[in-house]
């Protein structure tokens, strides 16, 4: 998910972030929206493709990837008690986003 969002973000990020009701604008608005939605994705999904394939990374990506979820959830809560709205993908990406953190801590409390 990580690598396809990533790919996504940097090929097109006017188109994916259209999806999410935001208009990107500035003249560093696609520059940032390739950096921060399309790079550190590509980065999160490299460091999930090393935990599932090195034993001694699982447990670190897991750990990123609920700090990283988990991150996105509280952002995402601040955001509805602030009163804001959202388009049905956004609360598409919230549902995935809760789904992959509890996975990632239900993981965790595997005996490593």
């Amino acid at each position: 998910m990580f690598v396809a969002f990533g790919a996504w973000s940097i090929i097109d990020p006017v188109q994916m972030t259209s999806q999410l009701g935001v208009n990107v604008s500035g003249p560093s608005g696609i520059f940032e929206m390739r950096g921060v939605f399309g790079g550190v994705s590509l980065g999160a999904g490299a460091l999930c493709l090393a935990g599932g394939i090195l034993p001694r990374m699982a447990r670190p990506a897991l750990w990123f990837v609920s700090a990283y979820m988990g991150g996105y959830l509280l952002g995402r809560l601040a955001s509805l008690l602030s009163g804001d709205s959202a388009l049905t993908a956004n609360w598409f990406f919230a549902g995935t986003e809760a789904v992959i953190f509890l996975v990632a801590v239900l993981l965790l409390q595997r005996k490593p």
